[in-house]
């Protein structure tokens, strides 16, 4: 399988929030399918000069649930998540894939 992430980042117009869409693409020929080991489907991280600032699952708790996807070939699945009260500045957003079985990541400039 092969598995291509892209991440759009968009802030609020009075910049209190800051709102993640990372989309995993299966740009193979088969199947992707995904096996999470609970609730949580995507991870995302804010980077201020490659120093990490803040993660979306930090201080979270996710439902010890085991999970599974399945993206057909040509097709994409797209997991959420947003950033409450920033701080300002010139920022890179990374997006994770949680699978266990499957790795994809996106990154993103942005400013807030």
């Amino acid at each position: 399988m092969t598995l291509e992430g892209s991440l759009d980042v968009s802030v609020s117009d009075d910049g209190n929030d800051v709102r993640f869409a990372f989309t995993v693409h299966n740009t193979g020929s088969g199947t992707a399918d995904l096996q999470f080991p609970d609730a949580c489907k995507a991870d995302f991280a804010v980077l201020d000069e490659g120093r990490e600032i803040w993660r979306f699952t930090d201080g979270r708790v996710f439902a010890q649930l085991i999970g599974e996807a399945s993206i057909p070939p040509g097709e994409s699945i797209t997991y959420d998540g947003k950033w409450d009260d920033p701080q300002n500045g010139e920022f890179t957003a990374v997006g994770e894939l949680c699978a266990r079985n499957e790795q994809c990541e996106a990154r993103a400039e942005f400013s807030v």
